[in-house]
This record gives structure tokens, C-alpha cells and sequence, in this order.
């Protein structure tokens, strides 16, 4: 599976973790950012990572800012892209489960490292359920594509 992770400045200690935590487990990284702890503005990186998901470089992503907050806004405008900012592993396996998620964000700011790891885990094991959910899913995709004529 390739994934795409971004982040900005507050992010990246925690991006390059994360980074080789996923090519350990096998994953291809495609590494959208920031490359240093140089102040940066997030909403580059979010869309830069949207938009390996969206078109197919990347089959999922993780987006990573202070909060989370941000980032995932700025992912989220890309049209394809669902991006589910998560605290913990719950939210990580409903975002799959229901929403079929395809980016994740969480913030540095507000986890520990091994938390976030653990959220990642969820993520990237959980499968989309499909049923009811698939509707409700097509429904949101629909609202975007009549949005973003």
C-alpha cells in the first residue's frame, strides 16, 4: 500500500516517526512534507497530500499539524478526499468502518507519539463496512460533486 504523509513544521518529528514506523511495517511512503522544522504554513501540505489520494498516487494518507484541525480542513477541500481527524483508536476504526476515511490526521500538539501509532494501526486495519454506510458515504460524495461543479 502507498501511503502519502504530510505535515507541517509542528508535525514533523512526528511525520518522520510515523514515516519509518510504516515502511517497517512494509508500506511505500511518499513523502509530501515539510522536509524540516522551518516554519510553514500547513494548508500546502494537507492539499498536497488530498491530492496524491485523490488521484490515485497514494492509496491513503496521513496529515499531521499541531492540532490536526487544520491540516485535515485543507486536505478535506480536495473533491475524493475523506479526511478524519482523530484522538484515538475508536474514532480511527469508525472513520473506516462508517465513513471509508482515506486520510488521517491527528496533531502532535495534543498526542503522544505512542497514541498516535496506535491510531494508525486502527486506521490502516480496519475495512470499510459497506451497507448502510456505503449510502451515506455516496450521499457526502454526492454533496461534493454538486458543490464542486
Amino acid at each position: 500500500m502507498k501511503v502519502a504523509v504530510g505535515s507541517d513544521h509542528a508535525g514533523f518529528d512526528y511525520k518522520e516517526i510515523v514515516k519509518k514506523y510504516l515502511e517497517d511495517k512494509g508500506y511505500q511512503i511518499i513523502d509530501k512534507g515539510t522536509y524540516s522544522k522551518e516554519s510553514v504554513d500547513y494548508p500546502v501540505f494537507g492539499e498536497a497530500v488530498g491530492k496524491a489520494v485523490a488521484s490515485g498516487e497514494a492509496d491513503m494518507g496521513i496529515v499531521i499539524c499541531g492540532t490536526g484541525i487544520g491540516i485535515s480542513i485543507s486536505a478535506n477541500k480536495i473533491p475524493g478526499v475523506r479526511a478524519a481527524l482523530c484522538t484515538n483508536e475508536y474514532m480511527a476504526r469508525m472513520a473506516r468502518k462508517h465513513n471509508n476515511a482515506n486520510v488521517l490526521a491527528f496533531g502532535a500538539r495534543v498526542l503522544g507519539i505512542d497514541v498516535a501509532l496506535g491510531i494508525i494501526d486502527q486506521f490502516f486495519n480496519t475495512e470499510f463496512e459497506g451497507g448502510r454506510h456505503e449510502r451515506r458515504v455516496n450521499l457526502i460524495m454526492d454533496i461534493e460533486k454538486e458543490v464542486c461543479r
